[in-house]
């Protein structure tokens, strides 16, 4: 099955930047997988309830998190304390995947503070 597509088990959520899937939520944690598209980046942002560990499964990921910016590449994975601005960018030709593992109370959709956004949401 190509991974853009939804399957059985999961949704597969449509952005302007790429798309992500809930792979598993239980209380106090969620898992996803993210996929972004090639010279597309997340919204600037931070939680004001949840953290979050990030892995890189495919590409060569640039990631902001608070002033550091850096790349990371297959296998490499970064921490992002609650409420720490922190952004994902594809700056290379390729997908970028990233498996993300959210912590805290609520790990709802809403819980995003958007600082900075290329397409136009508040």
């Amino acid at each position: 099955m190509h991974p853009r597509q939804t399957s059985d088990f999961f949704a597969i959520s449509q952005r302007p930047w790429g798309w992500f899937e809930t792979i598993f939520e239980a209380p106090g944690h969620k898992i996803k997988r993210i996929g972004v598209w090639s010279g597309r980046q997340i919204s600037l942002q931070k939680h004001d309830q949840r953290a979050e560990h990030w892995v890189v499964v495919l590409g060569t990921a640039t990631v902001t998190v608070g002033r550091r910016v850096m790349d990371l590449t297959v296998g490499q994975h970064i921490d992002i304390p609650l409420g720490v601005v922190h952004r994902l960018t594809n700056r290379t030709t390729g997908p970028v995947e990233i498996v993300e593992v959210q912590f805290g109370n609520y790990l709802g959709e809403d819980d995003i503070v958007r600082l900075q956004d290329d397409y136009g949401r508040s």
